[in-house]
């Protein structure tokens, strides 16, 4: 895998930003830089931001083999680590804002849940926002994107690489409408 020096940086730069550290419960223990949480197996908080547009289709994106979880996987929603002292929104208008370029756009909070596995442990914020803005991709962080049905997405999810625990926010997402 080769990656350009301008998303080397900006991996670099992320791994040592100081993100929420948390207990089981997601009571906060402190802040660590993110590359430390996940090498010890801690917790951290994350945001997930379903995108659809004014037709009901939610944008999927690819991300930059830069990436050091899930690198060149198809994700469902942006979303990202919620820094040291932040909210799970802000975190959530801050990462729509830098992934895909969307602000100023309603969040509507559906749940929070954990979700735990051996290189991601989170505890989650799942959100949705509609939105017929052009998108503006973070280059570091996104390599392309495009809207889909929902039932493409997940029909897709079955034959190409999907970040796991975005499908997760996804399936929420959906029981929380029901």
């Amino acid at each position: 895998m080769t990656i350009a020096p301008s998303e080397a940086a900006h991996r670099a730069a992320s791994d040592r930003e100081l993100v929420a550290w948390v207990d089981e419960a997601d009571q906060v223990l402190g802040a660590l830089p993110r590359a430390e949480l996940r090498e010890r197996g801690l917790i951290g908080r994350c945001t997930f931001i379903l995108l659809f547009n004014g037709a009901g289709e939610l944008c999927v994106h690819r991300r930059t083999l830069s990436k050091a979880l899930y690198p060149g996987y198809w994700d469902v929603a942006a979303g990202g680590m919620v820094a040291a002292g932040e909210a799970y929104s802000d975190s959530a208008r801050r990462e729509l804002a830098e992934e895909l370029g969307i602000d100023g756009v309603v969040l509507r909070f559906h749940e929070r849940f954990y979700f735990d596995q051996p290189d991601n442990r989170l505890w989650c914020a799942v959100y949705s926002a509609v939105s017929d803005a052009p998108l503006r991709l973070q280059p570091e962080e996104v390599s392309e994107a495009k809207f889909v049905s929902l039932e493409q997405a997940e029909r897709e999810s079955l034959t190409r690489p999907y970040c796991p625990d975005s499908l997760a926010a996804l399936q929420r997402y959906k029981t929380s409408l029901m």
